[in-house]
């Protein structure tokens, strides 16, 4: 056995001596560095072993808060018999999902092509040339229940690859062949009123009337689908949409979704009524969360959705992050190897730390039962453990919650002195942007400037530390280093942020930030054949297929926040190429949305603005002053939602925003005193220095 970097060359290995992970950066590869299994990262060393070898490719993909991912880990990667099945047969690879996102998706596509499911941690078999023959998420170590485990799976794929390697070539061709015609996107004339209708009435048909949220279990939030109803509700006055939002909203600030002694959002709920998270905290969720209690709150004035979202930055801000003002990505749901442990209370624990009378008054607001209200996941039996939440008989407003402050501060004390779930602390572009984007957002409707302090610190590291020499952006941040190649997700979801930060600084380097960072993103991924924007940069070398796609997931997709950005830009900037190219956008998904409309919530909220009513604002005025500030804030109070606004600073000299804006020069403030001037749908009113007259042509 030869060696190579202190390290076997061959895919086995003995004793403790850490594998190929160690180097790695992702802390969910070094969760798996003293794993048995031979780990590879993705890479050339990998597949050219592979190749000399003639050995197919356990390619297995998670990420570090993944509850069965650790569950797998332990009982089969840790496992020295499972390891030496695997080691024999395979090269295998390990993939942080997070980290590289253009991998998971390709490989996800392909098990659920293949299997009809999909999830993680993701199981994919294939040749050393990367095409998949066979695909599942998690296998036991042993079969049971009908589920085949490790240890008789290994052997038969080995086996089909030794005796039957024409048939499986066969086969890794055709699954790789509809792979390819699945990633292109389907194209269509266009998309019109009509699919934001069908969008709406497909939401309508899967909305819980009862507990919000739409289906029954498990329930996701999906936020940028309560975004999609409050423009709907907007443009047609449709009050069930608001009312689906409003439902689902007040039902997750009360659920066990929402943390409500530390607060924060878990990823989902496992049940119908919101109760049992499953526990993990996801950067994206919160920034989405906020964004939709926000908009909500515009549109309502509630006081509970503000209340809602200024504490889920709180979560934020206290525990995801970095000294460098960036955001980390996530907290696990384990600790102690147990889901929930943190998060979870008996009557007793509550009792001992706020005594008797107010731990029972608190009790009874929140849910908790003596005898427990969370079963055991794989029993079914009550664990004498109680999930906090609001019950749905209390009908308590935010304000009736108020006088639990001091109970549940103490709770969040004696809380902190437990045992933490594992925080990831890596930085990501992409969720980064999601952040700074929601905390702009928040910024402005709560007139809340601390917020936006925030939100340009962390654009202030994005710019500086994640961006290359040539100006492309980085998608990982972690122990000072920054890398990995960006991908469409990193620039669209980061120019979103900064287009974001405009509207609310009016600082006009975030605008030029933006205009680049679209320019290099047009130019790395753009499909000049098809139309839309590839997930991965052309200047990526190391993968089989390089896709497009368009549906919004738990977080939206690229191409859909590319499709906002490029009809913002063009009426920011008066520069028709940008609705040109959004038009062609909108043409080459135009079949997948007609498909399925209400899984494409976000394109709809773009598609939205593009068909209109939508607005360019130009406030001209003195920055700062109250008439310019009484303009600005009356905009911001409403949900106005298919608008961009511009700052032109009054005065002789040309200022800085007409070189991006060239149409401003001329848009004077009247009198000395702040004028607005409102195109609708590219005509033009006169412009008023009437507060009331402005938001009249808003209308």
């Amino acid at each position: 056995m030869t060696q190579k970097n202190g390290m076997p060359e061959i895919s086995g290995r003995t004793g403790s001596q850490p594998n190929r992970l160690a180097g790695e950066k992702s802390p969910y590869l070094l969760q798996h560095a003293d794993n048995p299994v031979a780990w590879y990262p993705w890479g050339p060393e990998a597949f050219e072993l592979a190749r000399r070898l003639n050995k197919p490719i356990f390619l297995s993909i998670g990420y570090s808060t993944c509850h069965w991912c650790h569950v797998m880990e332990h009982e089969s990667f840790e496992d020295h018999k499972v390891a030496a099945l695997l080691n024999d047969a395979f090269v295998c690879i390990k993939v942080d999902r997070e980290e590289r996102p253009d991998i998971d998706n390709l490989y996800m596509t392909v098990c659920q092509m293949l299997t009809g499911a999909g999830g993680w941690p993701l199981t994919i078999v294939m040749t050393p040339g990367q095409k998949p023959f066979f695909a599942g998420t998690y296998f036991p170590k042993e079969s049971r229940f009908g589920r085949i485990g490790l240890m008789d799976l290994v052997p038969q794929l080995k086996k089909a690859w030794n005796e039957r390697g024409d048939e499986v070539a066969a086969s890794a061709d055709q699954i790789t062949a509809a792979l390819g015609d699945h990633s292109s996107g389907a194209a269509g004339e266009g998309i019109d009123l009509a699919v934001l209708d069908t969008a709406f009435q497909q939401l309508a048909e899967s909305h819980d009337t009862v507990h919000g949220g739409f289906g029954r279990a498990p329930k996701f939030p999906t936020p940028h689908s309560l975004m999609f109803l409050l423009r709907h509700q907007h443009r047609t006055g449709k009050q069930q949409a608001r009312d689906m939002v409003e439902r689902t909203l007040y039902a997750m600030r009360r659920g066990g979704i929402f943390d409500q002694v530390g607060f924060g959002f878990h990823r989902y709920a496992t049940d119908r009524e919101w109760l049992v998270p499953h526990f993990e905290k996801m950067l994206y969720d919160q920034a989405l969360i906020v964004m939709a209690y926000a908009e909500a709150y515009q549109a309502t004035q509630n006081p509970e959705y503000r209340d809602t979202a200024e504490k889920t930055l709180t979560y934020v801000l206290r525990d995801l992050t970095s000294p460098e003002g960036a955001f980390y990505t996530a907290e696990d749901a384990d600790s102690e190897g147990v889901e929930g442990k943190f998060y979870v209370w008996t009557a007793d624990e509550i009792e001992s730390v706020l005594g008797e009378f107010r731990g029972k008054a608190f009790s009874r607001a929140f849910g908790i039962e003596a005898g427990g209200n969370y079963a055991d996941e794989a029993t079914g039996k009550r664990t004498g453990r109680n999930i906090l939440h609001v019950p749905p008989g209390e009908n308590a407003s935010v304000s009736d919650l108020e006088k639990f402050e001091p109970d549940r501060a103490r709770l969040f004390a004696a809380r902190e002195k437990r045992i933490h779930p594992f925080k990831d602390d890596k930085i990501l572009t992409d969720w980064n942007g999601l952040m700074i984007a929601s905390l702009a957002m928040a910024s402005r409707a709560f007139e809340e400037p601390r917020y936006a302090r925030v939100a340009e610190q962390a654009a202030g590291f994005i710019l500086d530390r994640m961006a290359d020499q040539d100006g492309a952006l980085l998608h990982r941040f972690r122990d000072g280093e920054a890398g990995v190649r960006g991908g469409l997700d990193d620039y669209a979801f980061v120019v979103w942020a900064l287009l974001e930060l405009y509207e609310t600084t009016f600082d006009v380097k975030w605008l030029k930030a933006a205009l680049d960072f679209d320019r290099k993103m047009n130019q790395d991924f753009w499909d000049d054949a098809g139309g839309g924007f590839f997930l991965a940069s052309r200047k990526t070398d190391d993968l089989l297929i390089r896709q497009k796609t368009i549906y919004d997931g738990a977080v939206p997709s690229g191409n859909s926040i590319a499709l906002w950005n490029m009809l913002r830009l063009g009426r920011i900037t008066g520069d028709p190429a940008y609705e040109e190219r959004a038009s062609a956008l909108m043409r080459a998904f135009a079949g997948n949305v007609e498909s399925a409309p209400s899984g494409q919530t976000m394109l709809l909220c773009a598609v939205g603005f593009g068909i209109g009513p939508s607005f360019e604002v130009v406030i001209s005025g003195t920055p700062g002053a109250d008439d310019t500030e009484a303009m600005i804030r009356a905009l911001r109070q409403r949900f106005i939602p298919n608008k961009v606004v511009l700052l032109r600073p009054s005065g002789s000299g040309k200022p800085e925003i007409s070189a991006l804006a060239e149409f401003t020069a001329g848009q004077q403030a009247i009198g000395g005193k702040a004028t607005a001037y409102v195109c609708r749908n590219h005509a033009c009113a006169a412009p008023t220095t009437s507060i009331e007259e402005m938001l009249k042509l808003l209308e």
